[in-house]
């Protein structure tokens, strides 16, 4: 995992008195992280072989995951990457933790060249690792991500729920739409529930639509209608048992959950795992609200 320490000079930042007037918590973090990032930014600008530019550059992935840039976060990933030992020398969880926040933030992005570039690097970055034969397996099966729709794509969605209606996402065009794949075995889905209940409470009435693909298997239909009757969820669930065998999630190369896309009014994907107060963000905005 990436260390998340703050470097001292981001620290002494911080400390540093701002105007809270007419701020809320959100936009002081904001505001704090941006100048955080920006004093780093310089300092690594000032002093690129420094002997702390590890822990600055840990601070910068962070602050722009935060922030929303995406283009410079992978920037700075790329640069983390291109210093991990390689070959016979490899450090597996460095050298996977890196290469699978980069590819996974292609895919997200919708760069997904970049992230079969990515994928090739990493394969010919583990040759002559004793393990190389397993970790190569581990990187085939990233192929199926590839199915994975980005910002800009389209999503099909036509099948019956698992409360016996026809379901077009089609028709939901001029709408904003969460699809959700999720699971009632899956930790963090239900974390992220709770997010998605008040978002869809705040902004139904407004345009704003939920579509949950249930990974659940066959043996589980009763412990998921339970779970959805109990915890009020009256979106639409496609569901056939089948697991991670789910046919929609195949088609869509999903390999983990939650795994959500937010479709804009025109049709598009134009957000991609949305978490926490994120979703609600994204809803207000491609609402135009």
């Amino acid at each position: 995992m990436i260390n998340r320490k703050f470097p001292a000079i981001a620290l002494v930042l911080i400390a540093l008195q701002v105007a809270v007037s007419g701020q809320s918590a959100s936009e002081l973090i904001e505001t704090h992280t941006r100048k955080a990032a920006e004093a780093i930014e310089a300092y690594l600008e000032k002093n690129p072989e420094a002997k702390d530019s590890t822990e600055a550059i840990d601070f910068l992935i962070e602050s722009y995951s935060r922030l929303g840039m995406g283009e410079r976060k992978a920037q700075l990933l790329e640069r983390k990457y291109q210093g991990l030992t390689k070959g016979t020398k490899l450090d597996p969880p460095e050298f996977f933790a890196v290469f699978q926040e980069l590819f996974a933030l292609h895919m997200e992005n919708g760069a997904k060249t970049k992230a079969k570039e990515t994928l090739e690097k990493a394969r010919s970055d583990i040759q002559g690792h004793p393990q190389a034969d397993r970790f190569a397996k581990f990187l085939d099966s990233l192929g199926s991500e590839f199915n994975k729709p980005g910002i800009g794509d389209t999503m099909t969605l036509n099948f019956t729920s698992l409360q016996g209606e026809k379901f077009e996402l089609s028709k939901l065009k001029g709408k904003v739409v969460l699809v959700d794949f999720w699971a009632t075995w899956c930790g963090p889905c239900i974390a992220e529930l709770p997010n998605i209940q008040k978002t869809y409470a705040a902004y139904h009435d407004k345009g704003f639509e939920v579509v949950g693909i249930s990974l659940d298997r066959a043996a589980d239909k009763e412990k998921l209608e339970s779970f959805i009757k109990e915890k009020n969820m009256p979106w639409p669930q496609a569901y056939d048992g089948e697991g991670w065998g789910n046919a929609i999630a195949k088609q869509y190369g999903i390999t983990s959950i939650p795994a959500t896309f937010l479709i804009g009014k025109d049709g598009n994907i134009v957000e991609t795992s949305l978490r926490g107060n994120d979703l609600e963000k994204a809803v207000v905005k491609h609402l135009g609200l």
